[in-house]
């Protein structure tokens, strides 16, 4: 009978397939669990804060925030993430909202990602003297931008989380629908990395 010869190095090749495999599983895990945290609902409507802050990059968050302090939810607004040049009438035209009385209620800040919206925010609310806000976004970005505000803003001030439901987003099954994976599996990795950033500071 012929010996059977063991290639050079295939060991090695079938370690790396293992380690990969195992990678991939707590990928895989650690991405469950995200959504897991992503809300399903609003826990607390109804809470009044010292002031709303609105974190824009989609649909109905502003008016969402618009329609809280309509509510009297808070005394203060604050849209953090404001394209440059764009002020707070313009801000309202756009929403379609009668500017009277409003502008002095609102601020404006223009961020460019989740860490420059705590950042900005807790600057604006130490001017202010905020000691609690009510934080509107997507429902798939709150774990991200809670990490960021629970790290950036100062532990006395209180954060109720108050998230939007956009329509490109399927909380139920989102795995079933390739927008909603694509942007779970996005936001999931932009979660590992403000983590990873927490660790190394």
């Amino acid at each position: 009978m012929r010996r059977r010869v063991k290639r050079p190095g295939g060991q090695f090749w079938v370690n790396v397939g293992l380690m990969a495999l195992f990678v991939a599983g707590i990928w895989a895990i650690g991405l469950v669990r995200y959504a897991d945290e992503v809300p399903a609902t609003i826990k607390d409507a109804n809470t009044k804060t010292d002031a709303i802050v609105v974190l824009t990059g989609g649909s109905g968050r502003v008016n969402e925030g618009l329609a809280l302090l309509d509510r009297d939810l808070a005394g203060k607004l604050f849209i953090s993430g404001v394209y440059r040049g764009l002020d707070v009438r313009k801000l309202l035209q756009l929403a379609r909202r009668n500017t009277v009385g409003l502008e002095a209620r609102i601020g404006i800040g223009n961020a460019i990602n989740t860490t420059g919206n705590a950042t900005e925010t807790g600057e604006w609310a130490r001017r202010q003297k905020i000691k609690s806000i009510r934080l509107v976004t997507a429902a798939y970005h709150m774990p991200r931008s809670l990490l960021e505000f629970n790290r950036i803003l100062t532990a006395d001030i209180r954060i109720v989380p108050h998230p939007v439901f956009p329509s490109q987003f399927r909380a139920t099954g989102w795995w079933r629908w390739r927008g909603s994976a694509r942007l779970a599996i996005s936001e999931y990795h932009k979660y590992l990395v403000a983590r990873a950033e927490m660790l190394l500071m």
